[in-house]
């Protein structure tokens, strides 16, 4: 039976959607989703990718990422799935009490439920690419060989606390 999430509220799967409150440290920034990292990441390096990063909301960041009248990097096609598995990666590894309910979905699908997106989720019909959930599942089978290899080299309790810090950030 496949996981559906989509809106940040929603309990437990919320904490899947890039809006969630959970931010994360990456390229040497501190930034407030994992929303505001993807949106800005396709304006790398100009002042666009910096205002993005210090959108109120977002749901702001999202409006100014999707911007046309800005220039997309050239590279932006060939990058975005690579720049969403580092902002996941980052945003879990940050933080145990989602890394938990990711890790909590056993061996499920993880379908990111939206009608609008057929690239990143389902899309209407539901034949979408599903990619955030597919990357999900990634990063999760990943975090899960990282915790049997520490459990294996001195303890499970002791592995997610060498591994991830022990603590949320």
């Amino acid at each position: 039976m496949a996981i559906h999430f989509y809106g940040s509220d929603d309990v437990p799967y919320g904490c899947f959607s890039n809006f969630s409150d959970h931010g994360l440290d990456l390229d040497g920034h501190w930034w407030p989703t994992s929303e505001h990292y993807f949106q800005a990441q396709k304006f790398a390096g100009t002042r666009h990718a910096d205002l993005i990063r210090r959108a109120r909301t977002p749901l702001r960041a999202a409006e100014l990422g999707r911007d046309r009248s800005k220039p997309l990097r050239r590279d932006w096609e060939r990058v975005k799935d690579e720049v969403m598995r580092r902002a996941v990666a980052a945003k879990f590894a940050a933080h145990d009490d989602i890394r938990a309910t990711l890790l909590s979905t056993g061996d499920e699908e993880i379908v990111e439920d939206t009608g609008t997106d057929h690239y990143w989720g389902r899309g209407r019909t539901g034949t979408g690419k599903n990619r955030l959930g597919r990357i999900l599942v990634r990063a999760r089978g990943r975090f899960r060989a990282e915790l049997a290899a520490a459990a294996g080299a001195g303890g499970e309790r002791d592995a997610g606390d060498r591994l991830f810090g022990g603590r949320d950030r």
